[in-house]
């Protein structure tokens, strides 16, 4: 089947079906009958992407329901009674049987059961059987509500662990779109402080960022930005806290934490400084953050546990630069998975 030209660096059907297949072998060990999730953004929303390779976003809810035999239903934003039968031939949604649609709002309250009505209908063949949430966090109160209010006499049982400890262990198709996103960032990155200068306001300078980003595959991210006088640091922000004219001598710190071709996030930070020389203490930072980065990817080895590896990382950072216990140091690590904060 060909794939619709508007799709943007679409995962290809083979590696959907690796990810289906793992799934419902996991569901089966688990005597799981069917999950259920919902998104309503690609941010931090990535389960409904993982499974249908079609994102939630803006704020309208997607709802999956994925069956241990059968093909997916999804519910969405639409028009009353939409729905169009999808496994033998739609272009986009891949390993779906069939779509509900209704023009449900999170701003209009009245609405909230109806996302959940069509959801009920799928759901109903396991009416007396285990169903698994996947992803309660990004779930609204409405659907869990509706759906066990609807059928008392099922299971309930989170699955969101079930589906992670798949999602997290990459495919070598997901490790190569994981590294174009952070080369993508590094061109992100190296365009907004090429274009940087005074005059210009923090937003612009994260403009720049974003727009090479969307020109080079990217959907959706946040770019946060922040300029600020040498010495008097001040916290990078979001676009309604980037108003501030850089000045000569400005010091700029910019956080480019989007996703690339295929929905893959990675994240990158720096900082410059503008028309003027860059003071030995920078310098000396970033020395230690190279270090500090260094000894932490030394300690990422199989087997190894993030736990202990981020203490480790924390432990070191302050005997190395001389901070008190209660001193705050955080390094982070993360796999990401179709959502930027990931375990």
């Amino acid at each position: 089947m060909a794939l619709s030209e508007r799709l943007n660096t679409p995962i290809s059907t083979a590696e959907l079906e690796r990810r289906w297949k793992a799934v419902r072998a996991a569901m089966a060990a688990a005597k799981i009958d069917v999950l259920l999730m919902q998104n309503n953004n690609d941010h931090m929303g990535g389960y409904v992407r993982y499974f249908t390779d079609m994102p939630a976003t803006n704020g309208y809810p997607n709802t999956v329901v994925f069956p241990r035999d059968d093909e997916m239903t999804v519910v969405c934003q639409g028009p009353f009674g939409g729905g169009e039968t999808t496994a033998q031939g739609d272009q986009k949604w891949r390993g779906v049987k069939q779509i509900f649609t209704t023009p449900s709002y999170a701003s209009a309250h009245y609405t909230k059961d109806y996302d959940p009505e069509l959801a009920a209908k799928a759901l109903k063949p396991f009416a007396n059987g285990t169903i698994g949430y996947v992803g309660t966090y990004q779930m609204s109160f409405a659907l869990l509500d509706y759906i066990k209010r609807a059928f008392p006499n099922a299971r309930y049982v989170d699955a969101s662990d079930i589906v992670d400890k798949i999602k997290v262990i990459k495919s070598a198709e997901e490790m190569e779109l994981v590294k174009r996103a952070a080369a993508m960032q590094d061109g992100a990155m190296r365009a907004a402080f090429a274009a940087v200068k005074p005059g210009m306001r923090d937003t612009e300078v994260a403009a720049v960022a974003q727009a090479y980003s969307v020109s080079h595959g990217s959907e959706n991210g946040i770019y946060l930005c922040a300029s600020m006088p040498l010495g008097k640091p001040s916290k990078f922000a979001n676009k309604h806290l980037q108003n501030r004219v850089i000045q000569k001598g400005d010091q700029i710190a910019l956080l480019v934490e989007d996703n690339g071709p295929g929905g893959m996030y990675t994240e990158l930070g720096r900082s410059c400084v503008v028309g003027a020389k860059v003071p030995q203490a920078m310098k000396d930072e970033l020395e230690f953050c190279k270090a500090s980065r260094k000894f932490t990817l030394d300690m990422l080895k199989p087997g190894s546990g993030t736990r202990s590896t981020t203490s480790c990382a924390r432990t070191a950072g302050r005997t190395r630069r001389g901070f008190t216990a209660t001193a705050r140091v955080t390094i982070w690590s993360s796999a990401r998975w179709y959502a930027t904060t990931s375990r």
